[in-house]
């Protein structure tokens, strides 16, 4: 049986530490790098597993494309798969990577993609980043960044017109006051889905009311105090639409809950369509941004920049469609109205 090389074989190869051997074969910061080709050499003669670094620096290219995500949350995750379809008839591997993530949201991406590029992956995309302005050596994608577009190509959902069908769909119905539970305030989707739920609002004369706005920051718990807060109103609205789909399924949450009933007293629209959107109850009506149509499309922007060509649009905006459920209906009033 051949035995199995470790790191510490690497080390005592190269003539260094079992931790330079780590950091030389991770990409890492903190290693020169006559002494990390010397360590990727070895890695590389000795057969040990991680020879991607060596690869890369024998032939300048590792055959992997990394896919960078703050988290794998449901969206993430449907990204993911578009990805992965448009990289099949390729040569190259996918490497899906989360790292350290803080509550301030920012400077996740810059570090991973730090560690990774140019050693371990070929080019990136990364999913809702904080930031555009990354300086990388390798060519880099970007989907639903958080700020806008700023230099790297991009791929979006059409936010504004997504938010501003749906809350025209909840007008057509009847409703009158209409909840918004909103997104986090410093994503570029969130503000454009609130900018469209208002033109909606304007377009049918129905003044704008901030009593109806609750930030729920695309996140559960918010999202359950925004639509408590939104349910305790005097005059409580008769519909709420949540800027994501974790939104709208928090607000089915609370107001099963309270006992009561959607649609007949409350209806719900959100917005992503994530697979658990029809597996809600009631099933969720919601815009459907499709997901794994925007990791295609950043897919192939990222294959033309690897074959050096520009992709023909840098900026793609992609549209929405509302795709209704169980979860939307007249008005209360309007209801016994009409009997």
């Amino acid at each position: 049986m051949i035995k199995r090389r470790t790191i510490a074989d690497v080390a005592a190869a190269a003539g260094v530490s079992v931790a330079t051997v780590s950091k030389a074969v991770n990409g890492r910061y903190g290693v020169a790098p006559e002494t990390a080709a010397r360590v990727l050499k070895a890695a590389e003669e000795l057969g040990y597993g991680s020879s991607l670094g060596a690869s890369s620096l024998r032939g300048g290219r590792t055959g992997v494309i990394g896919v960078f995500v703050a988290a794998f949350e449901p969206w993430a995750t449907e990204v993911l798969k578009g990805v992965y379809v448009g990289m099949q008839a390729t040569q190259y591997d996918l490497l899906a990577y989360s790292g350290s993530y803080n509550e301030d949201h920012d400077g996740w991406e810059r570090r991973s993609l730090a560690r990774l590029s140019g050693t371990l992956v070929d080019g990136a995309i990364v999913v809702a980043p904080s930031t555009t302005d990354l300086r990388v050596t390798v060519p880099v994608v970007a989907i639903d960044p958080s700020k806008g577009p700023a230099g790297l190509p991009v791929v979006e959902a059409d936010s504004f017109g997504g938010a501003r069908m749906a809350v025209r769909r909840l007008i057509e119905l009847g409703h009158r006051r209409i909840g918004l539970v909103s997104g986090r305030a410093d994503l570029r989707s969130a503000a454009l889905r609130e900018t469209g739920y208002r033109r909606a609002l304007d377009d049918a004369g129905i003044p704008f009311d901030p009593a109806l706005v609750r930030v729920g920051a695309y996140e559960q718990r918010a999202s359950r105090e925004a639509a408590g807060a939104l349910l305790d109103l005097p005059e409580p609205p008769t519909a709420i639409f949540a800027a994501n789909d974790l939104s709208a399924l928090a607000t089915l949450q609370v107001a099963r809950l309270r006992g009561v009933d959607v649609p007949d007293s409350l209806s719900v629209i959100g917005f992503d369509d994530v697979p658990e959107a029809a597996r809600s109850d009631p099933p969720l009506t919601t815009v459907q941004q499709s997901m794994q149509r925007m990791g295609a499309a950043a897919a192939a922007m990222l294959l033309d920049l690897l074959d050096g060509r520009d992709p023909q649009e840098r900026h793609q905006v992609l549209g929405t469609r509302l795709v209704e459920r169980a979860t939307t209906a007249p008005p209360p009033g309007l209801l016994r109205r009409a009997t």
